[in-house]
């Protein structure tokens, strides 16, 4: 694997793994904001339980050395909620900035993916 390939993969996974842990953690907590843009989106409250478990399970598994199939998951998993994210806010009409932290973490994600090394992927 390229050195640069390496570098870009874990400023892009250290960045993502900050942001699923900060948002699940607003999610978890139910803060206010975080509750009335999920009322906002038509999304249930309990919901928020449900993502920012989630995240934090999938955060872990992308971290963790191994577990090729389980890290597929995860990425997928993550790829599933920010993509869908990204989507709700566009049906709602929401403006760009609202859009931007779920279109980043989706990004992040996409790179995180792409060029994870060799022994992080399904053979």
């Amino acid at each position: 694997m390229k050195k640069s390939h390496k570098i870009t993969y874990w400023i892009a996974t250290v960045w993502l793994a900050l942001g699923m842990v900060s948002t699940a953690m607003v999610q978890l907590l139910h803060m206010q904001e975080e509750a009335d843009n999920f009322t906002h989106l038509g999304y249930p409250l309990y919901l928020l339980n449900i993502l920012g478990v989630w995240k934090l399970l999938g955060v872990v598994a992308v971290l963790t050395p191994g577990f090729p199939r389980i890290k597929e998951w995860a990425y997928a998993g993550f790829f599933f909620a920010m993509s869908g994210a990204v989507m709700s806010h566009i049906a709602v009409g929401n403006p760009a900035e609202k859009i931007f932290p779920s279109l980043l973490l989706l990004v992040l994600t996409i790179v995180s993916w792409y060029f994870r090394p060799s022994d992080r992927k399904l053979t």
